[in-house]
Formats: C-alpha cells, structure tokens, sequence
C-alpha cells in the first residue's frame, strides 16, 4: 500500500480552480521529484498537503498512512508524521529556535505516548544533529527564523526536519535563493534521512537540487495537473529543453 495516495484531487482558491485533478501515489522508501513552471499549482498542492488555510477541497481524496489526511487537523497531521519545509520559513520573534525544536519533539512524542524528553537529553540530542549538519552552535539560542539569511533559515528547517523524522516530508521549492553551500546542507539532510520507512516529494523549478538528491521518480506538473512522469532523465530533458511542450499538452 502507498504511504501517502492522491487521487483526482482537485482545490480552489475563492472562485479560482488550481488544482484540476492530481493523482499521485508515492510509496515509503521513495523520493519523488515534480517540477514546473511558475504557477501551475505546485506550491498549492504542498499547502494542501499541510492542511493549510485558504483552500478549498472540491474533490478528490488524500489518503496517508491509510488515513484520511483532509480530515485531519494541520497539527494533527503534523504529529502522524506530515512535514512540510517551506519555500519561505515564518519568522517568529520571541521564540528561541531551541523553544520551538523542543515543543516540537515533545508534541510528537506525546502523539506517539512516550516520555516528554528532558533538558539534558534534548540539548545532547539537538548537539549531535548540529554538528552532522554544520550548523552553528548559536543559531538554537536565536529567535526562530528572526535576522537569519535564506541558508540559514533552510538550514532550521533541515535540523527540525531531521530531529521529527516524518514518515512523509514535502519540500516546497526549498532550494529558492540557495547558495551552493545552503543547497548541500539542505541535500544532506534529505539523504541521511532517506529510509524504507520515510518517502519525500520534493517541489522544484530547476533542475540542480535533483543533482544532489537523486528522485526515484520525476513528474511535471502544467496547468493544475501531472501532464508527464518518469526517471531522472525527466527532469535532466527539462533542464535542456525547458516546459514547452508540456504548457502545450496542458
């Protein structure tokens, strides 16, 4: 069975139809890639995925884990294992990033009814995660996302990743401004964490984040819908011949 299954699904923004039939079925283990042009609804279906506000649902299902997914609460979502990175990390002021990295791991483990972890035990944990990353030692005492440059709020966003360890994550454009350093933490992350247990859906427009986590699957989204799919070799005739052809077929 897929972890996370996407049928005919289709959203709307006010009177405004986005998404006009994506069906999608991702199974554990797999990374799968979908790549677009401007405008053509990935960031929407990222949002939909999340459960964020803003959208309606006018038909279709998303099925994760076995469970309705559009039935479920954002953090209720989150807590079975939903994560979704941002093109854009919020800003948070008066939060510290180590607060928030805290609460977060608590959450989850209380959904899942373990033990809240301890000051100690999270320090030591959230230590060893920033040195596999590179990460800077005081970046956890900064407010979350306040004053951080673009690599740095990818690279918060890696280390929360890899510290909730979702069943199912989605990057949404993540590697939008990236330098080649950022884009490298960001890819690493990503693959330390890749397990037959974990699936990712990775949300591109260029083709180069590919050359660093290499997708089982790519597909090419125009006009609300999956218009093509294939290997790797997808996203490399993207990157030579650009979307014509498939803005056409859409």
């Amino acid at each position: 069975m897929a972890l996370i299954e996407i049928k005919n699904l289709h959203a709307s923004v006010g009177d405004k139809e986005i998404l006009k039939g994506i069906s999608l079925s991702i199974n554990a283990g797999e990374v799968h890639a979908i790549m677009g042009p401007n405008g053509t609804g990935k960031s929407t279906l990222s949002n939909v995925i999340a459960g964020r506000d803003g959208y309606t649902i006018t038909g279709g299902s998303v099925t994760f884990d076995g469970q309705d997914l559009l039935a479920m609460e954002p953090d209720a979502r989150a807590r079975a294992g939903v994560f979704l990175a941002f093109q854009y990390p919020v800003e948070i002021p008066g939060v510290s990033t180590s607060a928030f990295l805290k609460t977060a791991i608590n959450a989850k483990r209380r959904a899942e009814g373990k033990a809240e972890i301890d000051a100690m035990e999270f320090l030591k944990l959230v230590k060893a995660k920033m040195k596999t990353l590179g990460v800077a030692d005081d970046m956890i005492k900064r407010p979350l996302n306040v004053g951080f440059s673009g690599g740095e709020k990818k690279r918060a966003e890696v280390l929360q990743m890899s510290l909730l360890e979702p069943k199912f994550a989605v990057l949404d454009e993540t590697d939008s401004g990236l330098d080649i350093d950022a884009l490298k933490v960001v890819s690493d992350g990503v693959n330390a964490l890749r397990s037959p247990e974990r699936a990712f859906l990775v949300i591109t427009h260029y083709q180069r984040l590919l050359n660093y986590i290499i997708p089982d699957h790519v597909h090419v989204m125009a006009g609300g819908k999956i218009v093509a799919s294939g290997g790797r070799e997808l996203a490399l005739d993207l990157e030579a011949n650009g979307y014509a052809k498939y803005l056409a077929a859409a």
